[in-house]
């Protein structure tokens, strides 16, 4: 409105406080509203219906940013992985986005392509960190000795084959278990030529090695020599590399008569491409149990991790190292796996029974 005259504006500015319609409503103070809806302090159940059917009838929704201001938070956690191209990490990052969601969490997402220096920037200290309150961190790049460097006041989660050192958590399955599991397969199915696809054996291969000393296991349980020339590396888990690794093994003056591949994609193309029959010609097992792998043709026997468990016992870890005041001990924490067998080792028949979803207990 004018004053005087003049040329002065006066703006009213109206601040509406729901918090206080609420409390009016259920006959409370506009404390114990808060109260309530934050879970601050104990509220009688009376009460607390009083204050819900008020906040239902009004169509009251909290303030979750000034909360988390308040609280000295961003309300965001961020989520960094090697690939976004990847099945398994965008099949894991949905559930993981799904259960921050229901928390009342924003999720940031970042790819490192596995380089260490940016994998670094997310562990140490530093102004980005005023984005986001912790980190699920998939890493690619750093070693095991890597993650001690970090920011320790940096609430984390970390997924894949770094194992804790008691200042964060370590989500995963039992690799070394699931990949014998993988391997003992084929060997059961008849198989006497089972190579591996996907070894990575340098400093930060830990997941490649860890599938890899799981075949091995397998074939020393069995009493059958490992092939060296059966074991191909590659630079990732992704499908040009098993289709150029396959193409390798099939020119070998024996060739195996099964793969365990650490991705199948690829390896079923280039047998298809020779004009190859799976399972007859050549059994192919795969992991992460991927959707593609479950609508390919042949559809792919695999081992299947629990990633929705993954995705919400990582979300629940890290809120909780959030919302702590006090430093939380570490957790390593093995999730189950099961081995699903379909049609590119059993054929078009069915499998037997018992051994479809079956689950494997967690841990080493």
């Amino acid at each position: 409105m004018r004053e005087g005259g003049g040329d002065q504006v006066v703006v009213a500015v109206v601040v509406l406080q729901p918090g206080r319609d609420v409390a009016a409503l259920a006959g409370v103070s506009s404390r114990t509203v808060s109260n309530v809806v934050n879970g601050y302090a104990p509220v009688s159940e009376a009460t607390r219906a009083r204050v819900q059917q008020a906040v239902d009838e009004l169509g009251y929704r909290p303030n979750v940013l000034a909360r988390n201001l308040a609280a000295g938070r961003s309300g965001q956690i961020a989520v960094v992985v090697p690939y976004l191209d990847t099945p398994y990490f965008a099949e894991l990052l949905q559930g993981i986005i799904r259960a921050a969601r229901v928390q009342g969490y924003n999720v940031l997402i970042d790819q490192t392509d596995g380089d260490a220096e940016h994998e670094k920037l997310f562990l140490s200290g530093g102004s980005q960190h005023l984005l986001f309150d912790g980190v699920i961190f998939s890493p690619l790049g750093l070693a095991q000795s890597d993650l001690s460097e970090r920011d320790a006041s940096l609430p984390l989660v970390v997924l894949g084959e770094r194992v804790s050192d008691g200042t964060f958590d370590h989500i995963g399955i039992d690799d070394v278990t699931a990949s014998r599991e993988a391997t003992e397969h084929p060997l059961a199915l008849g198989r006497r030529r089972v190579a591996a696809i996907g070894d990575q054996p340098y400093r930060t291969g830990e997941a490649a090695q860890l599938r890899t000393r799981g075949y091995r296991l397998a074939h020393e349980r069995a009493g059958i020599p490992v092939r060296e020339e059966f074991v191909i590396s590659t630079p990732r888990f992704n499908r040009s590399d098993g289709a150029t690794a396959m193409a390798h093994l099939l020119d070998l003056e024996e060739p195996p008569d099964a793969v365990f591949c650490y991705s199948a994609l690829g390896a079923l193309h280039t047998l298809a491409s020779h004009g190859l029959r799976v399972p007859e010609d050549v059994a192919i097992v795969g992991y992460d149990d991927i959707e593609d792998a479950r609508y390919s043709n042949p559809p792919v026997t695999t081992v299947s991790p629990d990633k929705k468990l993954i995705a919400e016992t990582a979300v629940a870890r890290l809120l909780k190292r959030i919302g702590s005041s006090t430093p939380v001990p570490g957790m390593e924490i093995r999730t189950p796996h099961r081995l699903i067998p379909r049609a590119s080792t059993m054929g078009r028949q069915a499998p037997a029974p018992g051994t479809t979803d079956k689950p494997s207990a967690p841990g080493r």
